[in-house]
């Protein structure tokens, strides 16, 4: 059921500051700056006058991990990050001192600890060095954003750190060692920033830079000032709350590069990426309310969760406004056919197909703009399996040419039949053509496959007439596409009802969160937000012709009768 709540609610996280060892205790860098990172801010910040500044466990952790080392170079492994952290979690207080830090604190590589140095640095840990001319930006799209950090500094740094380093309290510009050393908040100005050197950059609230506030060209003009930094050490660090999908915010942005890396559809830049969320099954009814906030605020236990739970049972506040603010998960857009928690919700952990086993195939073809995509479905209990994805990868030159790699494909689908058994096989050719001999791109392939395999396949996706063929299934024939129609409503069911099982493919789950409802003449199919997106929905569009097929296969003479065979009284559970 689903308000069976169990004790402890399991977050979903990301990044490594939550990954934990084979003890169950969570694991550190082995070589890390942050250790005098912790020792500095303990010694010249404040949580008010006479409290030395503590971090709580996870701030202390994602302090260590941000600050961690490659200890051949001794430069940071991180370029850039993002922590993605409900509201009220405590991101502004986090930024400031590391801020200041970056800004007279000991932030570069100087040495190696040694046993009883200073700073009770752990040996063989880096110790770092005042920059000596650090240039601290504060940036946001709004002034007001920029003033919840900026206003910070007068209140955490100590009245030591203000003589020792002759700091000049500001509102706007903090200077140190006599003008050397700053601290400046940015708002909105791309053309004033080009051409600056700072040596870190923290960026407020980046769900709410758009095109439209000109956020898009401020992070690009950030993202240029940091690359050509002297030391080749400068960097930027994003802070959000879950971003609205479809508004194209930088946040949005940095997320789907994160993914795309994590699925190597690109290439890893280094980018830190923390991020700590409710469950894909967290409901918003009053049982679940509080262990989910309890498991989402992580160490802010200011967090009053009495106050929160009102606001999330206020019918007045939307639910996609509370998941984003107070769960901190990725609310679909309005269009949306799944919400990427309800696709996450599906078992997807420890199912694995084994060697032999009875499957459908369906592959979706493109040329050069969309993806092309083999899903397999398991016949006994509806397994989703995804066998491949090809598309234009994310760092592919503008204008250079790139199409799907045929022979691939056709190597993978050879090895699939090797492997398992797979008793139907349908394949949409897509409408790319073929510049050598104008027929669609897929048409040979899908031909030689009907020869190969045909003989192997129990359900033919033609099978009778002129245009018999054991794979071809054009999806432009509009019988066809009523029959797909049906089956995305039967898909979007089983999700919700739980009746599906996947493996967890991650360019699957982005397909699957991009995709958008299309009404047609027989009811809802999916598309992509728009014909020019670059958001691609092939695999959905797999996933969701696998488990069609495998009801038609289940629904058919053949398979009738082979029941009939195997016993008298078989129950046959469609899903």
């Amino acid at each position: 059921m689903a308000d069976d709540v169990p004790e402890v609610v399991q977050p979903f996280t990301l990044g490594p500051t939550w990954k934990r060892g084979p003890d169950g205790r969570f694991l550190l860098p082995q070589y890390t700056l942050g250790w005098h990172a912790l020792a500095w801010t303990a010694t010249y910040l404040q949580h008010h006058v006479g409290a030395p500044w503590r971090y709580t466990p996870e701030q202390a952790r994602l302090t260590l991990w941000w600050y961690a080392m490659d200890p051949a170079t001794n430069r940071f492994l991180w370029r850039d990050g993002v922590i993605q952290r409900l509201k009220g979690w405590g991101k502004d207080p986090l930024i400031a001192t590391w801020s200041a830090y970056e800004f007279v604190g000991p932030c570069r590589f100087g040495g190696v600890a040694d046993e009883g140095n200073e700073w009770g640095v752990p040996p063989g840990q880096p110790l770092g060095v005042q920059h000596p001319a650090a240039w601290v930006q504060i940036a946001a799209v709004s002034q007001d954003q920029t003033r919840n950090t900026m206003t910070l500094f007068p209140s955490i740094l100590t009245k030591r750190a203000i003589e020792e380093y002759r700091i000049d309290l500001g509102k706007e510009i903090i200077y140190a060692d006599k003008g050397r050393a700053r601290i400046e908040a940015v708002t909105s100005s791309p053309r004033a920033l080009e051409g600056g050197r700072p040596t870190a950059v923290n960026m407020g609230e980046t769900h709410h830079w758009l095109e439209s506030n000109q956020g898009h060209e401020m992070a690009a003009v950030i993202e240029r000032n940091a690359t050509k930094s002297a030391d080749g050490q400068s960097r930027t660090l994003a802070n959000t709350n879950a971003y609205e999908p479809g508004e194209d915010s930088v946040a949005e942005r940095s997320r789907e590069a994160f993914e795309a890396a994590e699925s190597g559809r690109a290439a890893d830049t280094g980018l830190f990426y923390d991020s700590l969320e409710a469950p894909a099954e967290a409901r918003l009814t009053e049982a679940w309310i509080e262990p989910t906030l309890k498991a989402v605020r992580g160490d802010s236990t200011w967090l009053d969760i009495e106050r929160l739970k009102a606001s999330i049972l206020d019918v007045r506040n939307p639910p996609s406004r509370s998941r984003r603010f107070w769960f901190n998960q990725i609310v679909a857009a309005e269009d949306a056919f799944l919400a990427p928690y309800e696709w996450q919700a599906c078992p997807h952990e420890g199912i694995e197909l084994q060697p032999g086993d009875e499957l459908v195939l369906f592959f979706d073809g493109s040329k050069s703009d969309d993806a092309t995509g083999l899903v397999g479905c398991r016949m006994s209990d509806g397994h989703l399996v995804t066998f491949g994805v090809w598309q234009r990868p994310a760092n592919w030159p503008d204008g250079t040419p790139w199409r799907v790699p045929r022979e691939q494909v056709d190597g993978v689908v050879d090895q699939v039949f090797a492997d398992y058994r797979p008793i139907a096989f349908f394949a949409d050719p897509g409408a790319g053509q073929d510049d050598a001999d104008g027929e669609r791109y897929w048409d040979g392939y899908i031909d030689a496959w009907a020869q190969r395999y045909g003989k192997r396949l129990k359900l033919k996706a033609v099978p009778s007439g002129n245009g018999r063929h054991a794979v071809m299934w054009d999806m432009r024939d509009r019988r066809r596409q009523q029959t797909f129609t049906e089956a995305v409503d039967r898909f979007y069911r089983d999700v919700l009802e739980r009746q599906l099982t996947h493996d967890g493919h991650k360019v699957l789950r982005q397909h699957i969160a991009n995709a958008r409802r299309r009404t047609n003449a027989w009811g809802y199919t999916i598309g992509k937000e728009h014909r020019e997106s670059a958001r691609k929905v092939d695999l959905a569009v797999c996933a969701i012709g696998a488990r069609m097929l495998r009801r038609m296969v289940m629904n058919s003479t053949v398979w009738a009768k082979r029941s009939s065979v195997r016993g008298k009284g078989r129950v046959v559970v469609l899903r």
